[in-house]
């Protein structure tokens, strides 16, 4: 059986930011814990992501942006906060660095399966990047991870067809805007809604897939949307490349949001997404971590989502 790529670095668990945010890195250690706990961990491949390129970056992010991100890094050895939008996106000493190794992941997923050393990849890494557009960090984001991903496999692999699915709880807005024009990639996502960060109700271009979700939307309401919305786009699409923005916070757990997925629903959704990558891009598929902040139901989640890969 060809490894699953499993793609994290320390330098990831630097960025830490005020007390009360949620977004810490603690998350990584949950799902490390888990893995260890479930020996799931002792099945996977280990990688250390490495760092993105300016030119990587270039392919979904404008330049005069990642030049102002760069310029508001704060020194390493400095315990100055910078916010880079109203409040929630905040950058200290190692965030220009983590997300560097964010990004950096999702490329070295995509060079992992494209050349056959993985069937599929999982990039544990943070901060977060399905809610950064081209020119704007929000949301906890400040590269879009996958969209960078995904752009790369377009412009270095030569691939055509490349399926962009997102079951965060917030909508992937940062990806849905960088993707709009582009026919190569189908987005398709599903999110409560009203929320944050309030889009995804306006279809504007066929590559475009969004599911909102109401407020105490269930698995059962998830899998209805998903086997009536995405699914068949997908199969008509026929991806060369499945990636996934995996969000957890979804989950009845979270009490940030109010969505009541478990984790049967991530394992579920999982398979699915497994079966077509195999049926059409060679089992390619690479998935990256975004939300989930409840720590023991995001290291539950992503260690089912991970027992799913691996088809066990």
């Amino acid at each position: 059986m060809t490894a699953i790529a499993f793609i994290t670095h320390h330098d990831c668990t630097l960025h830490r930011v005020a007390a009360h945010h949620p977004e810490v890195p603690e998350r990584l250690s949950a799902i490390d814990d888990r893995l260890l706990a479930s020996g799931i961990g002792i099945l996977l491949s280990h990688y250390d992501a490495p760092l993105v390129t300016r030119e990587q970056l270039l392919r979904v992010h404008d330049a005069g942006y990642v030049d102002w991100v760069e310029a508001s890094a704060p020194p390493q050895d400095s315990d100055t906060m910078v916010c880079l939008d109203e409040g929630d996106t905040v950058m200290t000493g190692h965030t220009l660095t983590s997300a560097r190794r964010a990004a950096g992941a999702a490329v070295l997923g995509v060079d992992l399966v494209m050349s056959g050393e993985a069937s599929s990849a999982f990039c544990s890494v943070r901060p977060p990047g399905h809610h950064a557009e081209r020119a704007r960090a929000m949301g906890f984001c400040i590269f879009n991870n996958v969209a960078v991903g995904a752009a790369h496999a377009l412009a270095h692999h030569g691939l055509e067809r490349v399926a962009v699915v997102d079951f965060d709880v917030h909508h992937g807005n940062g990806t849905e805007e960088i993707f709009r024009q582009e026919p190569r990639v189908l987005f398709c996502s599903t999110f409560q809604h009203p929320f944050y960060p309030f889009t995804g109700t306006e279809k504007e271009t066929p590559n475009l897939v969004d599911c909102p979700l109401p407020r105490g939307a269930t698995g059962a309401d998830f899998r209805e949307a998903v086997q009536a919305h995405w699914l068949p786009a997908l199969e008509d699409l026929c991806p060369q490349l499945v990636m996934i923005s995996a969000g957890f916070d979804a989950h009845r757990e979270e009490d940030m949001a109010d969505l009541r997925l478990v984790e049967d629903d991530y394992a579920w959704v999982t398979r699915q997404l497994k079966d077509l990558a195999d049926r059409h891009a060679g089992g390619r598929l690479v998935s990256c971590l975004e939300g989930g902040y409840d720590l023991s139901s995001l290291g539950r989640s992503v260690a089912v989502h991970l027992d799913a890969l691996i088809g066990y």
